[in-house]
């Protein structure tokens, strides 16, 4: 049975812009896909991977070399072989997963042999700003119960943030994300500065490539490599240099890798963490069911934009949720947008 293939490009405009080491963001730009049979349909959302060059254009060419072999029924094996890791790929593969699923009559989660899903503590994410800007932000986050704190490698700058977002919110698990901005030297002061904050857990520190750096280095502090694991490819590599590995649907392309990744890293000794590019409710849905094998949920992404779609997934005392007909079991509803989210 041929399927149709459609594409639609959207920009999801963020309620403000959002600060991180050498970027700011104004707006989250994604493609979807929709696969349909005549009666069943399956979507995917992907925002692809911004450092890589992994953008719009990019997705969209990718799609392309791929477009007649979806019509014509390609399965989730071949599309692994068909494309590498990227945005197009998981976009497909989410895609591929919903309507598997719809055409077998079961949740994704039961077909991907999951645990049922149940709400997950999930971090709420702190742009880099002003000290007392991000404290005052994080006050905002009144309901959060774990903040991931945006860091841009000033040493002494993001100290003092952390150090005001701790002093606001004491009760708080706490996380740091350097997206690869300091270098070696910095890291003794770095980490000795987080330990007498309590943060919980350093997210890539240093570069990709500059993984080896870290051998030797005996931190007080999980590190957990975002940058420096893509795919499965770099999971053995991170041996020895990291804690925990931060799996992104986009970086990985779906959530067939993403799975094989959380298992993998499991039989390697490290820790897993699930993790997201901005997008909407579309896009979390997927990365929840990873989540479901995850220590470290960071699935605020929705939290950021000033309309989400409908049915969206929920957040409530520092959980999310996922309603099982936003994605990947019944039909979705016809509203794509919904208002300007509420917290």
């Amino acid at each position: 049975m041929r399927l149709s293939v459609g594409v639609a490009v959207e920009r999801l405009p963020l309620t403000k812009p959002f600060h991180i080491s050498g970027h700011v963001f104004t707006e989250s730009p994604v493609m979807v896909l929709t696969l349909c049979d005549g009666l069943h349909s399956g979507r995917g959302e992907a925002s692809g991977t911004y450092y890589l060059g992994d953008d719009i254009p990019a997705m969209t060419a990718a799609l392309e070399t791929v477009r007649d072999g979806l019509a014509s029924g390609m399965t989730r094996a071949e599309l692994q072989q068909a494309l590498p890791p990227c945005g197009a790929r998981n976009a497909v593969d989410c895609a591929l997963w919903e309507i598997d699923a719809k055409r077998a009559g079961v949740p994704v989660w039961r077909l991907a042999g999951l645990p049922e899903p149940k709400p997950l503590l999930t971090t709420f994410t702190l742009g880099a700003d002003e000290p007392a800007a991000m404290a005052e932000a994080a006050l905002a986050y009144g309901g959060a119960r774990a903040l991931k704190l945006k860091l841009t490698g000033d040493l002494d700058l993001d100290i003092a943030r952390v150090r005001s977002v701790r002093a606001a919110r004491p009760e708080c698990w706490m996380a740091v994300d350097a997206n690869q901005g300091f270098e070696a030297d910095a890291l003794e002061p770095l980490v000795a500065a987080l330990m007498d904050c309590g943060v919980a857990l350093l997210e890539q520190p240093l570069s990709r490539g500059r993984e080896a750096d870290l051998e030797g280095f005996n931190s007080s502090i999980p590190i957990a490599a975002d940058e420096s694991a893509l795919s499965l490819q770099d999971l053995d590599g991170l041996v020895g240099r990291f804690d925990t590995v931060n799996i992104k649907l986009d970086k990985c392309g779906g959530l067939t890798e993403a799975i094989a990744i959380a298992r993998r890293a499991r039989q390697l000794g490290l820790d897993v963490m699930v993790g997201n590019m901005v997008g909407s409710s579309l896009a979390m849905a997927p990365a929840f069911l990873l989540g479901q094998l995850c220590d470290v949920v960071d699935l605020d992404g929705p939290t950021f934009l000033a309309a989400d779609r409908r049915p969206s997934v929920l957040y409530a005392d520092g959980y999310i949720d996922c309603p099982e007909q936003v994605w990947g079991h019944r039909a979705p509803s016809t509203a794509p947008i919904a208002t300007r989210l509420q917290y």
